[in-house]
Order: C-alpha cells, then structure tokens, then sequence
C-alpha cells in the first residue's frame, strides 16, 4: 500500500508540475488581457460562449464507443503515403504582384494581398499535441518551404488556440519573423509566455474592425470552443477573420460549426473574392463545432463567397473519415451548388481572382 500511495503521489507531482512548467501547455492572461476580456458581451459565467446553444456533451455508451473507434483507427484515415508537397522557393513569396495563398494544408495559408505577407493559422509542426511522442504525423514528408526560409512576415493571425492552430515550436521559430500577432481575446498569453514582445500583439474581440499597414480586418463569430490545458475550457475566444484589401477580400472560417454568423458575416462584410472554409476533422458526433462538407459550402454561399478553398483537412487525423472524404465530399456538394471551388495541392499557389485555378483531384 505504502509502495502505491508513493506512486500515486508521485505521477501527481508530476502531473502539477507539468501544469506549471511546461510552456507548451500556454500562459495565462496578462492584467491587459483581462480588462479586455472582462469588456466582452460574448461570455457567461467568466466563459465564451458561442451566439447559438453547442453542446458537445455525448452520453457514456457514445463516450465510451468513440474511444474505442479512436483506438481501432481507419485504414483510411490517412495517406497509404507520405503526401509530397509542391516546394515553395523564397523568390515564390513576393512582397507586390496579384493576391494570392499558398495553402501549407490543414488551416496553415500563407496569403499576399497589397503587397502584404500574412499568415493564418500557421500549425508548421510535425504532430498537433502538446507531447511530440503522441498524436498523429503530419501526412506531408515536408512543408512547401522551412521556417528558415520564410521572409519577413507583416502579420501572423490566429483563429484559436487549439494545437492543430496555435503551435508552439512553429512559433518559437516564426517569432523573430513576424511584424505583428493578430489574435482573439485571450490568446496573446500563450504567446507572450513564449517570448513574443507584448508590444506586436493585438487582441480582439467578435466584430472588431481595424486597419492593418493599408488592410481593413474584421475579428467575426465562429462556433467552436478553446483550451489548451487543465480547467482553461473557453477561456480564450475563437473567430473567424475578414482581411479585406484593395486587390481582394479574403474570408477565413477559422474552426466552426454551421450557424447563422456565416449569413451575418456575408451581410455585413461580403461578397468575398474568395473564402477558406473549415472542411475536415468532423463527425456528426460533433457537428455543431466542425461542419460537415455539405455545410461547409452552404457557409460559403451564405457569406457570399465567390471561390473557395476548402481547408482543415489533407494534413493530420483528427476524425474517424477517410482522409479524402472533405475534398470527395466538398467538391462534390460544390458542384451540385454551382460553387467555384479550388483544390490545390499543398505548397501549390493560387491568384486570387485569375480565370483559372487548380481543381485536379490530386488526392486519388
């Protein structure tokens, strides 16, 4: 007894102080911070909350069934092998020229707009989990081009903190690259935690308008959740983003369930040259946080989207699909709608606005 009681006690000390210690885990929110998110209409009960009820509750036989279907995996759920991405040279990263994103798979989209560089969700990690021994490898056997290479960067934009987003060794690397981080109520903890001056942060809340360096940007709803670590659930706010500029606007879901902000968002923001829609990572288990394909291409018409990129797939499982159902799915919803839609390979560019775009099924 004695021998357990010490083991217990142990693995417990070691839990807290990895709690405590381990950067990766994030930070927590600065007195700056907190006076801004205590300003927030959009919590209850010191939580975000979403516009509409999502509940993400499932009884224990679905728990219980679900962690076995995790367990036993899909043959399918990823690549038979290692996806080759399309490499991406420097001299392919102008500051001027058409408008254009490089799509880094998942929701990592490099985008030039008014000869600006900005970039969504850059997850450039290997495994999305705050332990690199767990979580499923990336499907690409390397990025488009490596961190290194990247030139300067005006502005880093996240959606929410959660790992397959917010990576903290990507980070760590970027850092040093980037003008200004771009987040929602919250996050700016985390980043700060890692060595990110507080001084090229700037945080926001849904609806927000701002003008970045000759773009106008609009922090805008989306439905999912947050959290990184122990008891953080809902802390910190998730959005999507509007980055309008003189040459295009540009939509980005961020993570999110189907709901009537994507009607909003196109009222009052659209029509959109284009738009990067959540496709991946779902499950009518919890299709109230991720949306199912067939929403996802209803979102983009509800903003008034012109052609669309679906993203948030083709890099990591997440979900228990086949890996090539989003883009089987998306492009096959899109067609019935008469949707434009564009399906490049990662590390492979698209003009915003040109006659033509990419549209082989490169995934077969």
């Amino acid at each position: 007894m004695l021998i357990a009681l010490i083991i217990v006690l142990g693995i417990i000390l070691i839990g807290l102080l990895v709690l405590r210690f381990y950067p990766v885990l994030g930070g927590k929110a600065s007195q700056t911070s907190r006076q801004l998110i205590s300003k927030s209409t959009n919590r209850s009960n010191n939580k975000f909350v979403n516009q509409i009820p999502t509940s993400m509750n499932m009884n224990f036989r679905s728990t219980v069934k679900l962690l076995v279907d995790f367990v036993k995996g899909n043959p399918k759920g990823k690549p038979s092998s290692p996806i080759k991405a399309v490499p991406l040279l420097p001299v392919g990263i102008p500051n001027g020229g058409l408008p254009s994103v490089t799509w880094f798979g998942h929701s990592a989209i490099l985008l030039r707009l008014d000869g600006k560089t900005i970039f969504l969700d850059p997850m450039l990690g290997k495994r999305p989990s705050p332990f690199p021994v767990f979580g499923g490898k990336r499907f690409s056997e390397s990025l488009p081009i490596e961190i290194e290479q990247l030139p300067s960067i005006d502005a880093v934009i996240f959606s929410h903190d959660h790992y397959d987003h917010l990576d903290y060794g990507s980070i760590k690397k970027l850092m040093h690259k980037v003008k200004r981080f771009i987040v929602p109520l919250g996050v700016a903890a985390h980043l700060e935690r890692w060595g990110v001056d507080p001084a090229i942060i700037t945080e926001h809340d849904w609806w927000d308008e701002f003008d970045f360096e000759g773009l106008s940007l609009a922090s805008a709803p989306a439905r999912h959740f947050s959290g990184r670590s122990v008891g953080d659930r809902n802390s910190t706010l998730w959005c999507s983003w509007v980055i309008m500029g003189k040459q295009a606007k540009v939509f980005f879901s961020g993570d999110s369930g189907y709901g009537p902000h994507f009607e909003q968002i196109g009222s009052k923001y659209g029509p959109f040259d284009l738009t990067l829609m959540e496709c991946g990572q779902y499950d009518e288990k919890w299709a109230a946080i991720h949306m199912l394909p067939e929403e996802t291409v209803q979102a983009h018409q509800d903003v008034k989207g012109k052609l669309m990129i679906p993203i948030h797939w083709g890099a990591f499982t997440l979900a228990l699909h086949d890996w090539t159902d989003p883009a089987e799915r998306s492009t096959k919803a899109a067609k019935a709608n008469n949707v434009a839609i564009a399906t490049p390979r990662i590390g492979q560019t698209v003009t915003i606005g040109a006659a033509e775009f990419p549209t082989t099924a490169w995934w077969r």
